[in-house]
């Protein structure tokens, strides 16, 4: 009998991750704000506006966000 080629298996990307997070063309990791579920007449429209828009993720947190995208 011959032997199978051992072939490396597809790493597959955290699909809660790629949901939350998106890749800048330069490599940053965005995400977006927490807080904007439900309590939000108590929450003042600037800040609503500012929740909005999407931030980068902190420093500390980047290594394990790169772990769940095996190709970005």
């Amino acid at each position: 009998m011959a032997k199978k080629p051992k072939v490396k298996l597809k790493l597959k990307t955290h699909r809660g991750a790629a949901k939350r997070f998106k890749f800048t063309s330069t490599g940053k990791i965005m995400r977006g704000h927490s807080g904007k579920r439900h309590l939000l007449g108590t929450k003042k429209p600037k800040r609503m506006r500012k929740l909005r828009k999407s931030t980068q993720v902190h420093n500390a947190d980047v290594p394990n966000v790169r772990k769940m995208f095996p190709y970005a």
